[in-house]
């Protein structure tokens, strides 16, 4: 249920307006735009990174802080990953012939259950917090037979602009 909510907010989003940060329903200056190639755009892999881009920045507006766009949590990147696996996952299966290594490889770590290892590993960072049942040791040796010369992708199809927050600049 959670993957469709997420899902809908982002096509919602995409439908209406390619800027989707707002706070209380309206804009502080900051805004997550997305390009024009990939509002426009109807390749797989590109679709498949716009859900990844629009699942992450309304993750980090839901988080909120000082400044919501430059949230980097293991919850985030997470559920970012994951609905970008099951987005090229469903392409996928929709035409088996449609390929591409960075997306076959993350659905494969998702299917071997180790996408939360895959998450920190790869991606996380100091001071993230990180679910106790994530197990670093039991990922490496999967790791290591799967995942040889691996290199991590993020291929984020929009942009954040900040507000100005000092008055006194002209």
């Amino acid at each position: 249920m959670e993957r469709f909510a997420t899902l809908a907010i982002c096509l919602f989003l995409v439908a209406c307006n390619s800027e989707i940060y707002t706070r209380d329903g309206v804009t502080d200056g900051d805004t997550f735009t997305l390009s024009r190639r990939a509002m426009a755009g109807g390749d797989p892999v590109l679709q498949s990174w716009v859900v990844y881009s629009l699942g992450k920045a309304a993750c980090q507006l839901e988080t909120g802080g000082d400044i919501p766009s430059r949230v980097s949590n293991y919850g985030c990147e997470f559920m970012a990953r994951r609905i970008l696996a099951e987005s090229w996952d469903e392409k996928r299966q929709a035409n088996p012939s449609l390929s591409d290594p960075y997306l076959d490889t993350l659905v494969r770590v998702r299917d071997a259950g180790y996408l939360d290892e895959y998450v920190v590993r790869y991606f996380g960072r100091k001071g993230w917090q990180v679910p106790a049942e994530v197990d670093p040791e039991r990922f490496d040796a999967w790791q290591r037979a799967n995942l040889r010369r691996h290199r991590p992708e993020t291929r984020i199809t929009g942009s954040w602009s900040f507000a100005r927050t000092d008055s006194t600049i002209p």
